[in-house]
């Protein structure tokens, strides 16, 4: 009798971890767990989630290369307008959960005005923002978790990103209330990424005393963020003098193994410091496969010249010493080399520090691939939105960074572009695709909204998650480079992905255009 109630237990045990009925709750407290946990993103996500993004684009936007769709009209849109206690409320998302907000972006030249979050259906928000103003929202972050942009102005214009993350069990609405009819004129921008899991998962809404109960954790966060670890021992090296058009290679032949610390050294005595980094070719290959194909100064995130890069993932300092601390699991082997395509020798170290990594059904191969062109059009924003852009050859277009086949998750890229304007070069809009969807999950505000900021900067910032590391002039003419790195908002896909930016400027003209893209995926 004994031995069959064991059984039953041990039975019903199975069940329940097999179909879901065991499973861990998402909460704050598990997401800033994964956020500082670096190994998990060369996982594919458990539990599953879809991430998609709600935004101010222009709502004239709705087919693909039909007239609209480079409408430029990306502020005050909303879903839809609602009366409540007398008030009149503007809904910016309005979702259903369980789920969690992962990043909120917004912009704006007036704040003046009310932000409500409404969880799980509740009448009253449990988050009142007296303007259209993050750090007002009285979360009490860091500027890891809650960055403000470089022109925030609190008083006026500007905005900030919020990556603290919001969890909701069943269901999350965000309005907006314009203080007077006079503020409704002044354009308001924003941009929400948000996870929806299964409904099988359990989730717990956030509170003002949960964020109390975790304030050392969210303060444990804000610093790892800023302080990231490459505390892992050199267990391979190589140095070299790579004369024009030579390699050298680096062979890794553990089994189950991830690279956890990439660092090369290159030496100021080299020539044309500019082209240096350009120049120099990273490819990487796992178990046989090439999954690394970037110049180097586009694999660290810094763009032609090798400008200084301090971000989660990613360090450049000095334009001397590139450290990488993606992680990149393998099962057999792994080959890194490096290919001198400069007219002058270079002289060059290359360590790599690797740990042991359980290879499972849920592991994953990194990528990076750099696409490069030439004399980009880069069309005015103001292009006639009732025009169909097809065979226009003056008509905006939709450059496309990169399409991917199979299953995996998009964890960022990197833009470095060469202006041969003297104005603005980024009006488009950003546009993820998922698995093939006929409209983008992601749908933006403009180049610069993408990447963390607003109102066409030309200046250098570093942060966690985005970067600008090289703005060479005040006009935005010449070099500049933007990157952003993903992790609670990465983009899991099962068939395929694809990233486009919308060609838009102030006035027309021409770009070059380097852009890198990472993810992960599955074999």
């Amino acid at each position: 009798m004994k031995t069959k109630i064991l059984l039953l237990i041990c039975a019903t045990i199975g069940f329940a971890v097999r179909y879901g009925h065991c499973q861990e709750v998402v909460n704050t407290e598990k997401l800033l767990q994964e956020m500082r946990e670096v190994e998990e993103v060369a996982r594919y996500p458990e539990p599953a989630y879809t991430l998609k993004q709600v935004s101010s684009y222009d709502r004239r936007s709705t087919v693909r290369n039909r007239a609209g769709w480079f409408a430029n009209s990306d502020f005050n849109q909303f879903i839809r307008r609602e009366e409540h206690e007398g008030r009149e409320e503007h809904v910016m998302m309005d979702a259903e959960g369980p789920g969690a907000i992962v990043r909120f972006w917004l912009t704006c030249l007036e704040k003046p005005g009310t932000m409500r979050f409404y969880f799980d259906h509740e009448k009253e928000a449990r988050i009142t923002v007296p303007g259209f103003d993050l750090l007002k929202a009285g979360l009490g972050l860091g500027p890891a978790l809650l960055n403000p942009h470089t022109n925030y102005d609190p008083r006026g214009k500007g905005g900030n990103t919020l990556y603290l993350p919001l969890v909701y069990a069943k269901h999350c609405k965000i309005t907006w209330e314009f203080a007077d009819s006079a503020s409704k004129k002044k354009p308001h921008y924003y941009q929400i990424n948000y996870r929806t899991y299964p409904k099988n998962i359990k989730a717990e809404t956030f509170s003002f005393e949960q964020l109390r109960r975790l304030k050392k954790e969210i303060d444990n966060t804000e610093s790892v963020l800023w302080n990231p670890s490459a505390n892992f021992s050199v267990t391979d090296s190589i140095s070299k003098k790579l004369n024009p058009a030579e390699e050298c290679a680096l062979n890794l032949r553990d089994a189950h193994k991830a690279i956890r610390l990439l660092k090369i050294q290159m030496s100021k005595l080299n020539r044309d410091q500019e082209a240096l980094w350009r120049n120099v070719v990273l490819k990487i290959s796992f178990d046989g496969k090439e999954t690394v194909l970037c110049p180097l100064g586009d694999f660290i995130g810094s763009g032609y010249g090798g400008s200084d890069i301090a971000s989660w993932y990613r360090t450049l300092a000095n334009k001397q010493t590139l450290v990488s601390r993606w992680v990149m699991p393998f099962q057999k082997s792994a080959v890194i080399r490096l290919i001198n395509n400069n007219n002058f020798p270079v002289e060059l170290s290359l360590s790599v520090g690797t740990d042991d990594f359980k290879w499972d059904e849920r592991a994953m191969y990194f990528h990076a691939f750099t696409k490069m062109e030439e004399h980009v059009w880069d069309a005015k924003w103001d292009y006639d939105a009732e025009k169909n852009p097809k065979g226009d050859a003056r008509a905006p277009i939709d450059w496309n960074f990169i399409a991917i086949k199979g299953k995996g998750v998009y964890v960022g890229n990197t833009l470095a572009t060469l202006n041969h304007m003297n104005s603005w070069y980024g009006e488009g809009d950003a546009k993820a695709y998922v698995d093939g969807e006929a409209f983008p999950s992601e749908f933006g505000t403009g180049l610069e909204d993408y990447y963390n900021t607003s109102w066409a900067p030309v200046v250098i910032y570093q942060t966690p998650f985005a970067n600008a590391t090289r703005a060479d002039h005040t006009s935005s003419t010449g070099h500049n480079t933007f990157t952003r790195t993903r992790i609670l908002d990465a983009i899991p896909f099962s068939k395929q992905f694809s990233f486009d930016m919308e060609m838009l400027s102030w006035d027309s003209g021409y770009v070059d255009i380097a852009a890198t893209t990472y993810w992960y995926a599955r074999p």
